[in-house]
């Protein structure tokens, strides 16, 4: 912390470490929206020839490369409310440990068949605790389901990289505190389309990657 002299301000001093990170921004072309719009942002995950999408779509952008492992995986969640699944598509880190709480006024039964995550909560009430959870700890896409309301899906992209953000419906994306490098900037688009650019990231500026 340093004062201002003549002024009764105190600012705060950031590290050196903070101020040399990187970042980068960018827009990914999206596929159109083949249905209505999905109001108060619950999206729907959906199947066209055996890929599966958000709709409205939407991007997970992340950097690949060797970083440092975690010592301490992050706990996320993944609720069930009024029959869906909030949020229908979660990036997290490999190692992450994923809550299910049930917010609605029925049973869930969660479960997946996908390789990256084979998993079955058996069926469970509202008030079941501890919260039924999972740990991810395989990178891959895993699909979520709900025994009991065949309808429900969800999405799980599971990442070896502490640094991913999901765009913004248009496209538009700004992923920060990255290290200075060369990497790969990758962005999964669905279960078949990931896109990759190469990126030179510089201490202190914001890199412009736009994809395709």
């Amino acid at each position: 912390m340093r004062r201002l002299a003549g002024f009764n301000t105190v600012v705060a001093l950031l590290p050196i470490s903070a101020l040399a990170q990187a970042t980068v921004e960018g827009r990914v072309e999206l596929p159109k929206s083949h249905l209505a719009p999905v109001m108060a942002k619950r999206y729907e995950i959906v199947t066209r020839g055996g890929v599966l999408s958000t709709q409205p779509p939407l991007a997970v952008v992340y950097l690949a490369g060797s970083f440092p492992k975690t010592s301490s995986p992050s706990t996320k969640q993944i609720a069930q409310k009024d029959l869906t699944f909030i949020p229908s598509l979660l990036p997290v880190q490999l190692g992450t440990k994923i809550e299910f709480p049930n917010l609605d006024d029925t049973y869930h039964s969660i479960f997946s068949y996908s390789p990256a995550k084979r998993f079955d909560l058996g069926r469970y009430r509202p008030e079941e605790r501890p919260i039924p959870s999972e740990v991810f700890d395989k990178p891959g896409l895993v699909t979520l389901r709900c025994d009991i309301h065949e309808h429900m899906r969800g999405l799980i992209l599971v990442l070896n990289t502490p640094y991913f953000v999901v765009t913004d419906a248009n496209g538009r994306f700004r992923l920060g505190g990255l290290p200075a490098g060369q990497y790969a900037l990758k962005a999964w688009i669905d279960s078949k389309t990931t896109l990759e650019k190469p990126v030179h990231l510089k201490s202190g500026e914001v890199s412009q990657v736009d994809f395709p």
